[in-house]
């Protein structure tokens, strides 16, 4: 698979820095998230893919027939080409660490790419994922997970945001959940939590120096 598989916008901070990646909802695009990426992880490259579908105009990485009921044949080949595309900048970029976030529609790409190769991403922030399947993890699943979620959410109901956090816990996952009280608006005790995520990740594996 090759870099360009996906139009990106990308910022390259060179080999042996950490890399993250960043998927925007639907309509959103490879610039969503791009200011966002640099404030919560300082030097790190960052690569933002278009979703490569249209949905009257709006960006997606997948095809649904409605909320909450996808394209499942389309969902596996946007996980497998999602998945290549991923490997193909770790390739290039020899980072440090890879990690990952996703929003809505991108939280789903990402967390179906986690599902189907779970060593691949050091860590990842889910936001408002909504995986209406039980997912079939395809090995032992080493990602750092955070989970982020409205009380309120009329796109992504609670009930399926905690039928998400059962299956990953009992896949043994790093999980921690972090819940507001509003909808599917994104608040900044989301991106708080992320940072201490990368924050408490880039601490725990940094070697000491003598």
């Amino acid at each position: 698979m090759s870099t360009d598989a996906y139009h990106h916008n990308a910022e390259r901070a060179g080999r042996g820095r950490p890399l993250l990646f960043l998927f925007h909802g639907t309509g959103g695009n490879e610039n969503q998230f791009m200011d966002v990426g640099a404030a919560l992880m300082p030097g790190a490259t960052l690569v933002a893919p278009r979703g490569d579908v249209s949905e009257h105009g709006a960006a997606r990485y997948f095809r649904r027939a409605a909320e909450g009921i996808y394209d499942m044949e389309d969902l596996a080949r946007a996980t497998d080409k999602m998945a290549g595309f991923v490997r193909a900048h770790i390739d290039s970029a020899e980072p440090a660490s890879v990690h990952g976030l996703g929003y809505s529609n991108g939280a789903n790409i990402l967390a179906n790419v986690i599902f189907a190769n779970p060593d691949l991403f050091d860590t990842a922030t889910l936001m408002h994922p909504l995986i209406p399947f039980a997912p079939q993890i395809e090995g032992q699943l080493s990602t750092r997970i955070l989970m982020t979620a409205g009380r309120a959410d009329p796109i992504c109901p609670p009930e399926l945001t905690l039928r998400l956090e059962a299956a990953l816990q009992k896949a043994s996952a790093d999980l921690r959940t972090v819940w507001h009280d509003g909808g599917h608006e994104l608040r900044k005790v989301e991106f708080d939590a992320t940072r201490e995520l990368l924050a408490d990740y880039q601490a725990t594996n940094t070697e000491p120096t003598s």
